[in-house]
């Protein structure tokens, strides 16, 4: 089958999702099935990672942030005929794959409209806490958010009025769909609890088998003599909580050494708090690093921090860590619950002074654990039950039952 993917950012572009739709298309790529993505063009030095790659459908853009690493593509006439030509060298499309919740839904859900293809579409973004920690006025963007959406499908079932905060929004996008799939439980709950879809399937976003294999083959098979090693990764910004992480660090007063990989407009911020703090000889950052050389860092970790609450729908890192044998501080309840075991869950208050001081004592209580050696041990299947290929096969079944169904919506 040809599925369309329909993607908010560029797929090579920094971010969960990204890496996942990347090991999606190779692994139903490897299955024999073609996958095309649309997405916003890039700018600057990495305007376009794999030029002559046909599986990539690039739409003109702005860029969104100071990086030029994220871009805005307007979901107009011009986009809709852009990727009208971009699909007609290639097989006929079978089905649409949303892998988005902004500009590229609307493409996605206008694209099935017109050629009559029914959509599945996967929720990676909880709107409303999203909005809330990145947006002043949030009532007032969401609201704008559903008109705006309203405006663009009109005429298609995702035009509905279907209220105004966040899970209407996403109510309102899935009127069109098929099928919705959510990448864990928790958030798949959650959106069948807020009227979203009636029956939400769950398919974690997975890793890749091959680097799997590779950094297992090479992981080290004891702890390193040491001071305890943590490592944090993502995308510094508010919503990942990295600030507070560094201060928990202060607070906690421990002999440590902490690797931060990544990038972000919070960057320059967390280098000044790193330097108030006297934490130089505690921190370093690590800048953004190859998807492999990632996990060999998260292997080599005593564990992995986790540190935003609410906003993630899956959380990838800790999936990553467990599978290495690497264990988790985790700050967001929900990912802990979806872990299960293997985690040092911190208390989650309302209020952040409370937060930093509660994960300040769950880093202490980590430390103290790893050099007494006794860390909690993760899921000793959750390498088998995260590898892509599974993860693919639970999709193409989900993929199959819609084509049974037929139709662009439900």
């Amino acid at each position: 089958m040809h599925i369309l993917m329909f993607a908010d950012q560029h797929v090579e572009t920094l971010g969960g999702a990204q890496v996942s739709i990347r090991l999606q298309r190779r692994y139903l790529e490897r299955a024999g099935h073609t996958v095309t993505i649309v997405a916003p063009r890039r700018h600057g030095d990495r305007a376009r990672t794999n030029p002559d790659d046909p599986g990539y459908i690039d739409l003109a853009s702005v860029p969104v942030t100071l990086d030029r690493e994220y871009g805005f593509s307007w979901p107009g006439r011009a986009a809709d005929r852009a990727i009208d030509r971009g699909v007609a060298g290639r097989p006929p499309v079978d089905l649409v794959h949303m892998q988005a919740d902004f500009w590229a839904a609307f493409l996605g859900y206008r694209y099935a409209g017109r050629h009559g293809v029914p959509v599945v579409h996967t929720m990676h973004n909880r709107v409303d806490v999203g909005i809330e920690a990145t947006a002043p006025f949030p009532g007032l963007v969401l609201g704008a958010l559903n008109r705006w959406r309203r405006l663009a499908l009109r005429g298609l079932p995702g035009g509905a009025d279907t209220g105004r905060g966040g899970w209407a929004y996403l109510a309102g996008l899935a009127r069109g769909a098929r099928a919705v799939t959510a990448p864990s439980g928790h958030f798949a709950r959650r959106l069948e609890a807020n009227g979203v879809f009636g029956a939400v399937d769950v398919v974690w976003n997975g890793i890749d088998d091959d680097v799997l294999d590779r950094v297992l083959a090479d992981a080290p098979t004891g702890r390193r003599p040491g001071p305890p090693r943590f490592v944090w990764l993502g995308r510094m910004s508010a919503e990942k909580r990295l600030l507070p992480f560094l201060e928990a660090v202060a607070r906690a007063a421990v002999a440590c050494e902490v690797e931060v990989i990544g990038g972000g407009a919070q960057l320059a911020a967390a280098r000044r708090l790193v330097a108030q703090r006297g934490l130089e000889a505690t921190v370093r950052f690590a800048g953004r690093l190859s998807y492999d050389e990632t996990l060999r860092r998260i292997a080599a970790a005593d564990a992995l921090v986790q540190t935003s609450i609410g906003f993630e729908t899956q959380g990838m890192t800790p999936f990553e860590a467990a599978c290495l044998g690497t264990p988790s501080v985790i700050s967001d309840p929900d990912i802990a619950g979806e872990i299960g075991v293997g985690v040092w869950r911190v208390d989650a208050p309302a209020d952040e002074p409370a937060r930093v001081a509660a994960l300040a004592a769950t880093l202490r209580r980590a430390a103290a654990d790893i050099e007494a050696g006794a860390a909690p041990l993760p899921d000793p299947e959750m390498p088998v039950k995260f590898r892509q290929s599974s993860r693919t096969a639970a999709m193409v079944a989900v993929y199959e039952r819609v084509l049974r169904l037929g139709g662009p919506g439900r």
